[in-house]
């Protein structure tokens, strides 16, 4: 599992990989991710923004930027988390991704971003 606090923000990642919908021959790799957020800050916040940038292992870069997370815009009160699970597909067996949320805060209305680890995606039979 991958951590990273900000600003009293905690993000937690794993990342496992799905042979089910891959196809090595393709190729096409598909991993799943889960990601919780807590907030261990003493304000309520909002999510409101994501953005990753996604890199393989051959060097292809992408970025990913929107609205919310998976259809929502999650408010969290301090002691609070909300957790949800993503894809992400690769040409390669080994990728990485990293990013960062844009969050509200309650008090003031005041944006701010909060770090997601950088984690790896990592077919299993590439340790071999």
């Amino acid at each position: 599992m991958f951590t990273k606090v900000t600003k009293g923000i905690k993000i937690s990642v794993k990342s496992k990989y799905e042979p089910a919908y891959s196809d090595p021959d393709q190729p096409h790799f598909v991993f799943s991710y889960s990601i919780t957020i807590r907030n261990e800050s003493q304000q309520t916040v909002q999510l409101t923004r994501r953005y990753w940038e996604i890199i393989d292992s051959n060097g292809d870069y992408r970025e990913v930027e929107g609205e919310g997370v998976v259809g929502n815009r999650p408010v969290l009160h301090p002691g609070e988390e909300y957790s949800y699970e993503s894809v992400c597909n690769l040409l390669t067996d080994f990728g990485l991704m990293r990013g960062k949320y844009l969050m509200v805060s309650d008090v003031d209305g005041s944006p701010f971003e909060v770090t997601i680890p950088e984690f790896q995606l990592e077919a299993p039979f590439r340790l071999n």
